[in-house]
């Protein structure tokens, strides 16, 4: 499996973005259900994690940490630093 993630830091805090379907954060607990999954198979060692997801036009939504949606959902994303990783 292929996910596409970025390790940011910004401001003194660092996170995780993953991008996930629509689906996944749709609602709490769908979101909630997505983070549990992803911090049990990848290495964030309790980084909080971001989920975004794209709409047919690009346009990115984001769900997690307020500040951290805030900042993200205030910045091109094309300035994160996405990375496809292969995950087992």
């Amino acid at each position: 499996m292929q996910i596409d993630r970025a390790i940011v830091k910004e401001q003194g805090v660092t996170f995780a973005v993953v991008i996930v379907k629509p689906s996944a954060i749709q609602t709490q607990y769908s979101a909630n259900e997505m983070r549990q999954r992803l911090s049990i198979i990848t290495d964030f060692s309790g980084l909080p994690i971001i989920l975004a997801s794209q709409n047919s036009r690009g346009k990115f939504t984001y769900q997690g940490r307020k500040d951290i949606v805030n900042f993200l959902a205030s910045i091109n994303a094309s300035r994160i630093p996405w990375k496809r990783y292969s995950i087992y």
